[in-house]
């Protein structure tokens, strides 16, 4: 499949007049090597054009696939003439096996391991991901060479429909649910955090994609279940969201609402284009949450959530970089909060500091194997 542009508005007019001028000059210079017939030596991995790009086959990850492209052709018009991409939908294990729990068959990097295989054997060139489903130790050869602006990261609730919409108190959310409702999940992070506030409530495993779970919602295997808003946002489905939780009350996960884009670290030329088109922001505060998460260093059992953004200076300085992380056990019996500020280039150690006062301060059960 070839990518053409649309419009499409991303970032400042100066951020994208920087960022396309940047990637004008590198795809053109891709451009005339490829046409004089000249390859660096340096990059043993360099394909000539279109370059594959890999991807998960689930609606959402087309959708976001396909965004992330337009936005490239946009900034750089060249690589739309030279019909520069191909998309290699790969259909992974977590997709694959429905019926388990993430933990019990791997960990949410079966998300990926299809598609790290095709990247580091050189069947695509680039791979696009849900950051969240990104692990944060990635195979030997491979980088994160890209983080896109984020979508609205915050967890919504939705309601079995014909139910109607409650009153809702913003700070007790949970409430809305009568006593001992059955919520169908396959998060730990999610059902801890709701447990812990309304331990009466039952919970189910339900995965699948978005559709396929409000599908299964509306059939009534569930009187509610939990989704990302970014995914929703995304499908044009956002008016489905019935409560959207606070971040503070429901902590995300680390990277949601994040789209991230993986390469071989040999290829320079592409981890040069990509760099053009990064979202300071999303660097900054996916940099937090996955130094948490990697200080942590939960399995898919460990009820882990880390959300960070950046806010307004209070003497009017560079915006500051808040942290919150969380640790809890997966019934909600446990549950340890906290939230760190500081610069954004301080973004890594910040990440690193939270998670080793988390699991110092947390029981040793919790990150049991």
């Amino acid at each position: 499949m070839v990518f053409a542009p649309s419009s499409v508005s991303d970032g400042s007019a100066a951020q994208a007049s920087a960022q396309a001028s940047a990637l004008q000059k590198i795809a053109a210079e891709a451009a005339a090597r490829q046409k004089l017939g000249v390859v660096r030596p340096a990059l043993p991995h360099r394909r000539q054009l279109p370059l594959r790009v890999g991807t998960r086959a689930s609606p959402l990850a087309l959708v976001q696939t396909r965004a992330f492209l337009t936005m490239l052709t946009r900034f750089c018009p060249v690589l739309r003439d030279m019909g520069a991409f191909q998309e290699h939908q790969i259909n992974t294990t977590g997709d694959q096996v429905q019926n388990r729990r993430l933990a019990e068959i791997g960990g949410k990097g079966l998300f990926a391991k299809e598609i790290h295989d095709a990247l580091s054997d050189g069947r695509i060139d680039f791979a696009v991901h849900s950051l969240k489903d990104l692990e944060t130790t990635l195979p030997s050869g491979l980088v994160l060479a890209c983080t896109l602006r984020r979508e609205d990261a915050r967890d919504v609730l939705i309601l079995r429909p014909g139910e109607g919409r409650p009153e809702v108190d913003p700070a007790a959310p949970f409430d809305a649910l009568p006593r001992g409702a059955l919520v169908g999940c396959a998060s730990v992070r999610r059902q801890a955090q709701m447990l812990h506030e309304r331990p009466d409530l039952r919970f189910g495993l339900l995965r699948g994609n978005v559709q396929t779970r409000l599908d299964k919602l509306a059939a009534g295997q569930c009187d509610a279940t939990l989704l990302a808003l970014a995914g929703l946002r995304r499908l044009g489905m956002g008016d489905r969201a019935d409560i959207i939780l606070d971040p503070e009350i429901m902590v995300p996960a680390a990277g949601q609402g994040i789209v991230g884009v993986t390469v071989r670290e040999s290829d320079i030329e592409l981890r040069e284009l990509l760099a053009a088109i990064e979202d300071y922001e999303a660097r900054a505060v996916s940099t937090a949450e996955r130094a948490l998460l990697a200080e942590l260093d939960g399995s898919c059992r460990t009820p882990i959530g880390g959300y960070a953004r950046l806010i307004d200076d209070a003497q009017g300085g560079e915006p500051v970089l808040r942290l919150t992380g969380l640790v809890a056990r997966e019934d909600g019996s446990f549950l340890l909060r906290r939230v760190v500020t500081g610069a954004p280039t301080d973004a890594e150690r910040m990440g690193r500091e939270l998670g080793h006062s988390l699991r110092a301060d947390s029981p040793a059960d919790i990150f049991a194997p």
